[in-house]
């Protein structure tokens, strides 16, 4: 019996494109056909862009997903999924676009695959108004772990605007077919922080003094002195396109891990960037919370298949996790939630009641 389609407004809560990847995934893991229109209504330039064409493409593939409405400049888009598949994928999103969004459209609906997978992304690491591929693999996959899922990332070339040529690699050895139950609700102490700065066409000083920067601060602030790691290349040596640099900043605490990050650009000097990332790390380290601003948002599509109920505090609840949860609460039959304390960009408690299978 063929299911009804499931039509989802694109402009509802912050109106970008993590409302169309959000949902693709969500029905690929439920085998639900959507619609989703008004696509990016909020941004500048609304529709489909090259990255989020990457999603819908790789998601399709993945899914031998029936696809109409699937081109740049696209407001209304069908996809009917099919059936998820393990195997060997390759996508290239052909510009800067994110590697990290595409891959976050792409790892809850992996983790019901029937076998193994392996995943290249090429274009950009290292961009704006996305997750870096270092708090990617340093927090993101963390959490990941923490729930039952593993999933290996290789960084093999960073990429960053307006160039891209980033190259990642992701391997699923044994997919779980849903996730853990699991309870943030206690950061701990904090035991060490990590500095992780690069650079990539450009002089050694640019990380250096990015790195540098963000331990003045962290040292003045906690009166921690962190470990710098600073990453480059000699001219020669250097494979990527590039110039680009950023910084991660990493809260390994007793029960969870936090991270601050910040990208480089043309103008902007390099104790800035370092500045930065520090900054935003201590502004969510304040809160006490176990999860940051951006875990307290990304990990609540694989809280939503947990194998039970599960319960979360996150430093802020922003847009993006509002958002999130709204989508959800439409999408996935069974799931609900309540906000136990905060509110919109405040710290939150919440409790996750999970899809039942």
């Amino acid at each position: 019996m063929k299911k009804s389609l499931l039509e989802i407004d694109g402009s509802m809560g912050e109106g970008g494109g993590q409302i169309l990847r959000s949902a693709l995934s969500i029905a690929s893991i439920m085998g639900i056909p959507v619609r989703v229109y008004n696509i990016r209504a909020k941004r500048r330039n609304p529709g489909l862009r090259p990255q989020h064409l990457t999603a819908v493409k790789a998601l399709a593939e993945i899914t031998d997903a029936k696809v109409k409405g699937a081109y740049v400049g696209s407001r209304d888009l069908i996809f009917e999924p099919r059936t998820v598949k393990g195997g060997n994928f390759r996508f290239d999103v052909g510009t800067a676009g994110s590697v990290s969004l595409v891959l976050q459209a792409l790892l809850p609906v992996l983790a019901f695959a029937p076998k193994s997978v392996q995943v290249e992304v090429r274009g950009g690491t290292d961009v704006p108004m996305a997750p870096t591929i270092d708090y990617f693999r340093k927090i993101f996959l963390w959490y990941l772990d923490a729930i039952g899922y593993h999933v290996e990332l290789r960084l093999l070339r960073r990429g960053h605007y307006p160039r891209g040529g980033g190259i990642v690699k992701v391997f699923i050895e044994d997919p779980p077919k849903g996730f853990r139950e699991s309870s943030f609700t206690e950061r701990g102490e904090i035991k060490e922080i990590n500095i992780y700065s690069h650079a990539v066409k450009l002089p050694k000083h640019v990380a250096e003094r990015q790195g540098k920067a963000a331990s003045s601060v962290i040292e003045e602030k906690l009166r921690v002195k962190p470990k710098v790691n600073v990453e480059w290349y000699p001219p020669d040596k250097d494979p990527h396109l590039g110039p680009g640099s950023g910084v991660l900043v990493e809260a390994i605490c007793e029960r969870s891990k936090l991270g601050g990050d910040s990208l480089g650009a043309k103008g902007k000097r390099a104790e800035v960037v370092g500045r930065e990332a520090a900054e935003i790390l201590l502004e969510d380290l304040a809160t006490s919370a176990p999860l940051d601003r951006h875990m307290s948002d990304m990990i609540l599509i694989y809280l939503a298949f947990a194998s039970g109920i599960s319960e979360i505090f996150g430093a802020k609840l922003t847009m993006h996790a509002h958002t999130m949860l709204k989508l959800l609460e439409i999408m996935v039959e069974g799931f609900s939630y309540k906000i136990i304390e905060g509110d919109l960009n405040k710290p939150f408690k919440a409790r996750i009641y999970p899809h039942r299978f």
